[in-house]
């Protein structure tokens, strides 16, 4: 049984920040990521990493404002947004254990992820 539970999202003014967690349990990875969707369009590759953090890959959208990381010991996944834009209104989803190596390929191919989490509301008004 593999559970990732998300929590941090809320509604800010653009140039606010967030942060966002995710809990993973009944399963350990070193493989996982962040992606989003909003009502109208596709779901979208925000963030991911390889090797526990060892490697990290974003989305130009939001490369040097976001920032994801993970803590071991908790088994809990974080994603740092910084100067937030509309533009990142969207469901927020944690991914984690990718089949394959994370690469910024990744971002584009979601269903390389095996398991998601619920979602998390992210609302950015201007």
């Amino acid at each position: 049984q593999v559970q990732l539970v998300e929590s941090g999202g809320g509604s800010v003014q653009a140039g606010g920040s967030l942060i966002l967690s995710c809990v993973v349990s009944g399963y350990t990875g070193s493989r996982s990521g962040w992606f989003r969707q909003a009502p109208s369009k596709d779901r979208e590759g925000v963030a991911a990493m390889d090797n526990s953090g060892g490697s990290t890959y974003y989305a130009d959208s939001v490369n040097g404002r976001f920032t994801v990381s993970q803590d071991n010991a908790k088994k809990t996944v974080y994603l740092q947004m910084n100067n937030l834009k509309p533009e990142d209104t969207a469901m927020y989803y944690c991914a984690a254990g990718s089949y394959l190596p994370v690469t910024k390929a990744t971002l584009t191919n979601p269903s390389r992820f095996r398991y998601w989490g619920q979602g998390t509301q992210v609302t950015v008004s201007s």
